[in-house]
């Protein structure tokens, strides 16, 4: 499967944050269908308060991605924290943040189901 990022669904755009989403991106296993995803983030973007109200006030999904550019700070339940920057590869494993440390563009693939999920709770956040 091929698809220009441009073609991929805008499922939320906030102030600092696009976020598309490629559902039926392709089947993994035991985690089912996946998405291909596409998000532009600028400095100082917090997923903190997007994620209030999910298990923990943390994201649930795993995550595999590839930074295009920028860096990112993420920090799981434990209060650990991991950075990312241009050209690294990256695992997020589910109970997660996100800080936004320079403008970034990011490629990941996530369980469809459990993604959607959040961004639907994002998206209801981001509209009060």
């Amino acid at each position: 499967m091929r698809i220009e990022k441009d073609r991929v669904d805008v499922k939320l755009e906030i102030p600092g944050a696009v976020i598309r989403q490629q559902v039926g991106f392709g089947e993994a296993g035991g985690f089912g269908t996946m998405s291909g995803e596409y998000f532009t983030l600028s400095t100082g973007v917090d997923t903190t308060q997007l994620f209030r109200g999910l298990e923990g006030d943390l994201c649930q999904c795993p995550h595999w991605g590839f930074v295009l550019a920028g860096q990112l700070t993420t920090t799981d339940g434990n209060g650990a924290r991991e950075t990312v920057k241009a050209n690294d590869l990256f695992y997020w494993p589910p109970g997660h943040n996100v800080k936004v440390d320079a403008d970034a563009e990011i490629v990941m693939f996530s369980p469809q189901r459990e993604h959607s999920h959040v961004i639907s709770h994002m998206t209801s956040k981001a509209k009060g």
